[in-house]
């Protein structure tokens, strides 16, 4: 399956987030677009992964790991089945190598910074204080991408979809995993 680009809608849009005549803009996206990809993120999961083993959590750090990992896999998996397009190649100011749909920056950073954000804190309004800072620097990472030319917008509203439906998705079977655990623990 091949989609060739966006429609007239998105590259309006498009064009009205492009910073290219911005440079202070393009500067503060490419920064922000670094949050979002692989280099950070994996390491940052491995971090988190270990601190939450450090912290006597390794169910939370091993959902974790397998939520970032499989999460960016599965990112992939439907950008080579998509085949969508990139805007073109004179239009980008950082540079790409993969397909466009889903954002990867978008679907990955909203995977990573919720998922941690979830599991890192206990107490509810510590849980929504950090999802809700999650989802804002995601939502920043995913807005960083069309400023700089290489996604569509709706490339980078599906990665934030998915992502989301993947933490929702994950944390929903963690849950399960957990009981699942506690009762076999309990039955000794």
């Amino acid at each position: 399956m091949l989609l060739l680009g966006a429609g007239a809608a998105d590259r309006e849009l498009l064009l009205a987030l492009y910073a290219a005549d911005e440079p202070w803009i393009s500067l503060g996206a490419i920064g922000l677009t670094q949050l979002g990809g692989a280099k950070v993120l994996i390491p940052l999961a491995l971090l988190g992964a270990l601190w939450l083993l450090s912290r006597r959590r390794p169910l939370d750090g091993l959902i974790l790991l397998a939520a970032v990992l499989v999460g960016k896999l599965l990112v992939l998996l439907q950008k080579a089945w998509l085949g969508r397009l990139r805007p073109d190649e004179n239009m980008r100011l950082v540079e790409v190598s993969n397909l466009s749909f889903p954002s990867g920056h978008a679907a990955n950073s909203m995977i990573f910074y919720l998922t941690f954000a979830l599991l890192l804190f206990v107490d509810p309004r510590e849980r929504r204080i950090a999802a809700a800072c999650a989802v804002a620097l995601s939502l920043l990472i995913g807005l960083s991408r069309p400023l700089l030319g290489v996604h569509w917008p709706s490339d980078v509203v599906g990665g934030w979809a998915f992502g989301l439906l993947w933490v929702m998705l994950c944390l929903a079977a963690a849950r399960t995993l957990k009981r699942s655990v506690s009762r076999a623990a309990a039955r000794g």
